[in-house]
């Protein structure tokens, strides 16, 4: 029960993330820079008088796996964003969210976790109401394959940066964990804004507070929330419940933005869930013949 009230505190949690994104009048690469950068200054207080025996004790191989995985995350939000600028919404969210598939096969290789037939068709049932979600917005064309291409990475890097979270439950505490992958997420985006010659101010009151609630709400509580579920749960079934995201940010833009789903939205979110919904409820079973 402790393991599906973190996914349902996750999913609400990153769900707001498109509205507070859509308020902010910055670049996206900033806006990222600047949810990862505050998100980790958040916790480093925490980390240093709670954790700091804790770090002092990591191995090398752990701190090499959360340099791994922060790199991951940063990849994540460094080339979803970079690939809207090529390719349609539709077409990246729906490459993005491909990362439940990768989970599961590279969970089989490494752990030699199978899943059963109704879990699988859980996963599809999902995609499927991924697609009708953004059914019509697809483009095609060279620089589309190249934005889709970038999407499709950036759902691997997401699964990477899950399946290290999943390996690393047992030996390293959850707080220092999420400081030293937030960090170092952050000094990738950070370099990457300089690199690109973006500039970290001139923007509005707005935009900042909507960068700090992105940092709160979505990463500080929705991706710490996942990375405890991972501690209880496979990997691979808190990978599908992040799936819920699009249908949560539906409802969300329908209550604060004032924008009504379309009949597409609205049966693709029905498939989202019932697919959600299948996976976790194969969880207790799974668990029982472990």
């Amino acid at each position: 029960m402790k393991a599906y009230l973190l996914l349902l505190v996750g999913v609400v949690s990153v769900s707001f993330a498109a509205i507070f994104i859509r308020l902010a009048q910055a670049p996206p690469l900033i806006i990222a820079a600047y949810r990862l950068s505050i998100a980790s200054l958040l916790l480093l207080p925490f980390t240093a008088t709670k954790s700091a025996g804790s770090l002092r004790e990591l191995a090398r191989r752990d701190l090499v796996l959360i340099s791994l995985s922060g790199l991951f995350l940063a990849l994540h939000f460094w080339l979803w964003i970079t690939s809207l600028e090529y390719t349609s919404i539709a077409s990246s969210v729906v490459l993005v969210t491909c990362h439940p598939a990768f989970v599961a096969a590279i969970s089989y290789f490494l752990w030699g976790e199978r899943l059963k037939r109704l879990t699988m068709a859980g996963i599809a049932v999902a995609f499927i109401g991924i697609i009708l979600i953004n059914y019509g917005g697809f483009s095609f064309g060279p620089r589309a394959i190249f934005g889709d291409l970038l999407a499709l990475v950036a759902g691997f890097a997401m699964g990477g940066y899950l399946i290290i979270a999943g390996q690393l439950r047992a030996r390293i505490d959850i707080l220092p964990y999420l400081t030293l992958v937030y960090a170092g997420a952050a000094v990738i985006l950070l370099l990457a804004v300089v690199s690109f010659g973006y500039s970290f101010t001139g923007y509005t009151k707005m935009t900042y507070v909507m960068m700090v609630l992105l940092a709160i709400v979505p990463q500080l509580i929705g991706h710490s929330s996942f990375n405890l579920a991972v501690r209880l749960i496979p990997v691979t079934f808190v990978s599908v419940a992040i799936l819920g995201e699009p249908v949560g940010a539906t409802i969300l833009g329908y209550f604060i933005l004032n924008e009504a789903p379309t009949a597409g939205e609205i049966v693709g979110g029905v498939l989202i869930l019932a697919g959600v919904f299948i996976v976790l409820r194969e969880t207790p079973k799974y668990l029982e013949t472990r």
